[in-house]
């Protein structure tokens, strides 16, 4: 078994206000992590809030990024230089507006699909080669993504979002006992959900950067 060092990155926004927000299901799935393998995310450094444990036997860091969603990339660029840890050894785990509230997509590689976040870490490690693990959040109405992704679930959406912040979290400690292929194959839906609409990509560019 692969000993070395994994990075389990959650997106999302710093303080009260952002708390619980469609653009913070990444937070939520790394505090779940946390929970249920009691990993204290409390150490800060490198612009982050940070945890260091086991999960399915491999040692792990915990990061929440505490920039701001659209400069995630300072954060994780910095945790993975000092730690020697490659790209292909972090997960990113993110909002998608391109999948229904609880669907999860993972993917090894491949562009940002307009999330900010996904964009400036991709940017920051140079490669499109991070594993990533999207969350549906709903689609926005045309020319309300920003308010959509900074609003708070309805009441009605809360125990799907649950369900899957623990599906989701299941699906990292699948990728790290068996690798990210077999995550792939496990917790991908069966059907194919199309790529985000290039009205969301363009929209999703011109997000301010405290988004």
């Amino acid at each position: 078994m692969n000993m070395e060092r994994k990075l389990i990155v959650g997106l999302g926004n710093p303080g009260l206000e952002y708390a619980g927000t469609r653009h913070n299901v990444g937070f939520a799935v790394v505090e779940t992590l946390a929970r249920r393998h009691g990993i204290a995310i409390t150490k800060r450094n490198f612009k982050a809030l940070l945890g260091e444990g086991q999960i399915a036997g491999q040692p792990v860091l915990l990061a929440l990024p505490m920039t701001y969603m659209n400069a995630s990339g300072e954060a994780v660029a910095a945790i993975a230089r000092f730690y020697k840890i490659p790209p292909q050894d972090i997960i990113v785990v993110l909002d998608d507006t391109a999948l229904p509230p609880g669907r999860l997509r993972l993917r090894y590689k491949g562009s940002a699909g307009g999330h900010n976040g996904l964009q400036n870490i991709l940017t920051y490690l140079h490669t499109q080669e991070v594993p990533r693990i999207r969350i549906g959040v709903g689609s926005a109405q045309p020319g309300k993504l920003v308010g959509h992704v900074l609003s708070r679930f309805r009441p009605e959406e809360l125990p799907t979002m649950q369900e899957a912040y623990e599906t989701a979290a299941d699906a990292v400690e699948c990728a790290l006992k068996e690798g990210f292929e077999t995550a792939m194959n496990r917790f991908n839906a069966p059907t194919k959900t199309p790529d985000k609409a290039e009205g969301d990509k363009e929209e999703g560019k011109k997000i301010a950067s405290a988004i």
